[in-house]
């Protein structure tokens, strides 16, 4: 009795099949990749704009931090000039001086003092001797905290910008890596030879598998969702 030969698994109709939906997934892919990748170029355009903005305010308000404090370390020195002269002419008994400087430095503590300043000037005054209000812990630093809170922010922006054009860049070497895969699957049918066609068409298969594999280890876009395209 003749022995059936067996089939082999995979035959020309097989291979055609395989080859076109890998052809298919593969093309559907390479399209994903390449619009993610142009998502991330577009937000590390957003982030990199907002960064320069965010620092053109903070660099601003650091100068207009600096114009204040020295502003208020000349109110100090007027302060300091008057509380010296009442305290001298209360000492030779001139009160009509005494009164004009405490007129003067009420209105100065008044008119130009900051609520932050003047208690740091009650602070000083409290303390005596040389001491000042720029003495007291984190005062100065207190001008540049908005400054430096704006600066923080625009060097967040400027990392997420990085990392957007990172991951950008990945996404566009995941599309180059597709290509191949597709040229792989192209070639398949030049080949007249059965194994070298399951040949070519197996390695195409596992390059698919292993660019897929590192694809979906990379970040999408901040705040992507695929539904809101859809108006969902």
């Amino acid at each position: 009795m003749e022995e059936k030969k067996k089939k082999p698994v995979f035959t020309e109709n097989r291979i055609e099949v395989i080859v076109a939906v890998l052809l298919s997934i593969t093309a559907l892919c390479t399209a994903w990749a390449s619009w993610i990748s142009s998502l991330h170029g577009g937000n590390q355009a957003t982030n990199y704009t907002v960064s320069n903005n965010l620092s053109a305010d903070g660099n601003e308000c650091y100068t207009s931090a600096t114009r204040q404090l020295n502003a208020d370390m000349i109110t100090w020195n007027q302060i300091t000039e008057l509380s010296l002269n009442s305290a001298y002419a209360e000492e030779k008994g001139d009160t009509d001086v005494v009164e004009k400087n405490d007129y003067m430095l009420e209105q100065i503590m008044t008119n130009n003092c900051s609520p932050e300043f003047l208690d740091a000037v009650n602070w000083a005054l409290e303390q005596g001797g040389d001491a000042s209000p720029f003495d007291k812990e984190g005062f100065v630093d207190s001008y540049y905290e908005e400054a430096q809170s704006i600066l923080a922010e625009s060097e967040e922006k400027l990392e997420e910008g990085k990392l957007d054009n990172a991951n950008g860049d990945r996404y566009g070497l995941v599309s180059v890596f597709y290509s191949l895969v597709l040229f792989l699957l192209g070639i398949v049918g030049t080949f007249k030879n059965l194994p070298n066609r399951v040949a070519i068409m197996i390695i195409s298969a596992i390059l698919f598998t292993l660019v897929t594999v590192f694809m979906v280890t990379i970040p999408l876009p901040t705040g992507f969702n695929l539904f809101s395209y859809f108006g969902g």
